[in-house]
């Protein structure tokens, strides 16, 4: 069968590099799945994750919003923070979600709102995607 070169990166370095059968990841203007062959595209990324097919398992990063670049024989993901599902501290990742809801629930003139929904949405998706190892 034939594969794609994917890498996943992030400003701290490269997360994921592999060749896989098949890219789906949610972009701003909906969802998206890449083939070998694809045409070129650059999009905009969402939280979510990046779902890779290779060798008939499936592979899932969560990755923080970012940017995809296709070409016909790599996808390239540049995400603001990404984690392989079994690299997730769950622990961490509930904390942060506990936070966040505290501060939403708060409702204090001080607490930037955008913010704090931003974190909870990261750390909603982070559980998700631990969850799915």
């Amino acid at each position: 069968m034939k594969t794609i070169k994917v890498s996943v990166v992030t400003p701290d370095g490269p997360v994921y590099e592999a060749d896989v059968e098949m890219v789906s990841t949610k972009a701003k203007s909906g969802e998206l799945g890449i083939l070998p062959g694809h045409i070129p595209l650059v999009a905009p990324l969402e939280i979510g994750s990046v779902r890779l097919k290779k060798d008939g398992k499936t592979e899932f990063i969560a990755i923080s919003g970012g940017f995809l670049e296709v070409r016909p024989d790599k996808v390239t993901v540049l995400a603001q923070a990404a984690e392989r599902a079994e690299d997730i501290d769950v622990a961490r990742a509930k904390a942060a979600k506990e936070r966040a809801e505290r501060r939403l629930q708060a409702k204090q003139d001080n607490i930037d709102f955008k913010r704090a929904e931003l974190a909870l949405r990261r750390a909603i998706n982070r559980l998700d995607i631990a969850g799915k190892r």
